[in-house]
């Protein structure tokens, strides 16, 4: 398996597959390990999401080209992520939460 990094997330969204395209909606990205200033807009600093309904793909825009800090987010990752986090709900503690 090739790890590479890719932008974090901050929220959780819903992903599904129309016959057509690939939508992936309601998740929220921020900066990739690397925290390079490519993914912040010249001007105004701010970061957009990149979405590529056919491939499937999520990550953040960049505004330097040939930088190559993160790659995006599959589908099959996204929805890897929304099952994983749906088991551990799905789980009982043991043991009650440290208060």
């Amino acid at each position: 398996m090739t790890r590479s990094q890719k932008p974090s997330v901050f929220q959780i969204g819903r992903v599904w597959d129309d016959g057509t395209a690939v939508v992936v909606s309601g998740w929220g990205l921020g900066l990739c390990l690397a925290a390079c200033a490519c993914h912040r807009h010249p001007a105004a600093g701010t970061l957009a999401i990149a979405e590529d309904q056919a491939a499937g793909l999520l990550g953040l825009v960049s505004h330097r080209e040939g930088c190559d800090c993160c790659e995006p987010w599959t589908a099959d990752e996204l929805t890897a992520i929304v099952r994983d986090l749906e088991l551990v709900a799905g789980l009982d503690a043991s043991e009650p939460l440290a208060g």
